[in-house]
């Protein structure tokens, strides 16, 4: 698996070094900026117990080669859960393919890091985690503006093997395997609140679940492979001026398995349950 890794960040820096190769822009790109949820809902499972959480970010364009890095948080607005507070650390590649034809593919290759800092990462008690993930988007596929189908193949494992998330869980769970995630997003133009706004795009969003024997959450129990979740979500974008994007958004969903769930650390989490949250994010774009 290290190998495999290994073989996937030279592929995404390749294709990045490549990209930077071929353009001629130097500038650096992203976006900064905090998300509000009223409950964190991750791959299906309401992490910190239907407590509020914040989660801030800084996603880096590196200079217009389809090369990106992105750093995000996630923090309970609660005490209690320190242990399953996490930092995501991403490196992608994402580029386009037959950008004139009706099946036109927008394709993103990233590498992810889990980190779980209040548990150490050099013991048995590490519950960091490592991704690699594909995703595919055909925008002119269905020949509707705006409609546009989406996969995502998930492929997560323990970076311990021997750790509460690999072979070390006291409950015979791992957070090794493979998830497939379908989605259908639609850019719904409505007239604009605003003067200044003659069109708002309201971003309707849904997604399936197929999981393939992944637990993401330190501690789980969750080894079996079936349809698991549904989500529907809506949201819009609010420009405030000088490039401060603010986006408010509700989403719910439907969970479909009942998997015996004992909870994350045993705090009596569950996921059995639909859910419906709302997010806020603010974030400014350079």
């Amino acid at each position: 698996m290290k190998n495999g890794v290994l073989a996937l960040v030279i592929v995404v820096v390749f294709l990045g070094m490549t990209g930077l190769a071929q353009t001629q822009d130097s500038d650096l790109h992203g976006s900064v900026g905090v998300t509000y949820d009223t409950k964190y809902i991750w791959r299906g499972f309401d992490v910190f117990g239907s407590k509020t959480a914040i989660h801030p970010f800084i996603d880096l364009n590196l200079f217009n080669t389809g090369l990106g890095l992105s750093v995000t948080g996630h923090r309970a607005n609660a005490s209690g859960f320190e242990l399953s507070e996490r930092w995501d650390y991403a490196l992608y590649y994402q580029n386009s393919l037959y950008e004139s034809e009706p099946y036109a593919t927008n394709y993103r290759v990233s590498w992810i890091y889990y980190n779980y800092p209040d548990l150490s990462s050099h013991t048995r008690d590490s519950a960091d985690l490592q991704e690699a993930q594909l995703l595919l988007s055909w925008p002119q596929l269905l020949g509707i503006k705006g409609l546009v189908p989406s996969y995502v193949l998930v492929k997560l494992w323990p970076s311990n093997s021997d750790s509460p998330v690999g072979a070390g869980n006291p409950y015979g769970g791992t957070a090794s395997g493979f998830a497939h995630i379908f989605m259908l997003d639609y850019g719904w133009a409505v007239p604009g609140f605003t003067s200044d706004t003659p069109q708002q795009i309201l971003n309707l969003h849904s997604e399936v679940v197929f999981n393939d024997g992944v637990d993401p959450r330190p501690y789980g129990s969750y080894t079996s492979s079936d349809w698991t979740n549904a989500v529907f979500g809506i949201s819009t974008d609010f420009n405030l001026g000088s490039n401060v994007i603010l986006t408010p958004g509700l989403n719910y969903q439907i969970t479909m398995e009942d998997n015996g769930d004992r909870g994350i650390y045993g705090n009596g989490v569950s996921p059995d349950h639909d859910i419906l949250w709302a997010s806020l994010t603010l974030k400014c774009k350079f």
